[in-house]
């Protein structure tokens, strides 16, 4: 039996970080561009431009720099808080996965547990319901 479950980060109820854009800023920190990192994922330039934009608007400090192209081509650039969400997401997710992994391996444990809960509460219902006036 496995337990399974991704973790993702919202801001503004809008999805802020997760998996494919924590990748595709490791990738942009990597090749230094937005178009390398979109072709490398197999995805549009412009798909990857809004998930950059929408990063860079729900954080409280730009996660990307842009620099635009000219003769000598344009480029992007990690900033110190894009690194710092990156570490701070792999961080949660290998969390999460402990957590996962004790859930799984005690799932029988809780399986009990609930069904203990379930007979303590219904007693608990029964009780109030049968001192009320």
């Amino acid at each position: 039996m496995e337990i399974q479950g991704r973790i993702w980060i919202k801001e503004k109820g809008k999805n802020f970080l997760g998996y494919g854009k924590v990748e595709l800023l490791e990738r942009i920190a990597k090749s230094g561009s937005i178009s390398k990192a979109a072709k490398e994922m197999r995805m549009s330039y412009k798909a990857a431009w809004d998930c950059v934009d929408a990063m860079n608007k729900l954080s409280k400090e730009p996660l990307v720099l842009t620099i635009k192209g000219g003769k000598n081509g344009g480029g992007a650039k990690i900033t110190q808080k894009g690194r710092e969400m990156i570490e701070v997401f792999h961080q949660m997710r290998e969390f999460h996965e402990q957590l996962l992994g004790f859930l799984e391996r005690n799932f029988y444990a809780w399986e009990e547990f609930l069904e203990q809960r379930d007979k303590i509460l219904s007693l608990i219902q029964r009780s109030s319901n049968e001192n009320e006036c």
